[in-house]
């Protein structure tokens, strides 16, 4: 059994520790290849039942994550889990929200918060955590807010 993706491409991002995470909009649907072992879906509303083990973050589009200790939870959680497994992060579209929490992931994994947002843009998708409050999300987290 494959435990980690297998090359760092396209919606994979490799974080300081080497770990590599996939995000991805579900709009788009499953990409080709090895599938997911571990799911975030960041979504205003449940996703419903996956193949794999997952957990949902109610996160309404354009918005923040409306219980930020349990997407804390799950950020730490989706970390431990990717050293042995092939974790996602998804949204709708696989860029804002998405981004972000890749940004905050990047900070747990010892990215400077000031600098989470550019490396996410250079390692993942050149659009990624687009709103002002967003960014800000990402900086704040980063100091334990």
């Amino acid at each position: 059994m494959v435990t980690t993706w297998d090359v760092a491409g396209r919606g994979v991002l490799r974080l300081p520790s080497g770990v590599l995470v996939r995000g991805r909009g579900l709009r788009d649907g499953e990409p080709a290849g090895v599938g997911a072992e571990f799911g975030v879906y960041l979504l205003g509303r449940d996703p419903g039942v996956t193949a794999w083990e997952a957990r949902w973050v109610r996160w309404p589009d354009f918005r923040l994550p409306s219980d930020r200790a349990a997407f804390a939870a799950v950020l730490r959680e989706a970390l431990s889990r990717a050293a042995g497994e092939r974790v996602e992060f998804a949204c709708g579209g696989g860029i804002r929200r998405t981004g972000t929490a890749l940004a905050c992931l990047a900070v747990l994994n010892g990215v400077p918060a000031r600098e989470a947002v550019a490396y996410v843009r250079a390692g993942y998708h050149p659009r990624a955590v687009e709103t002002p409050w967003q960014r800000r999300f990402v900086r704040r987290y980063g100091a334990g807010a």
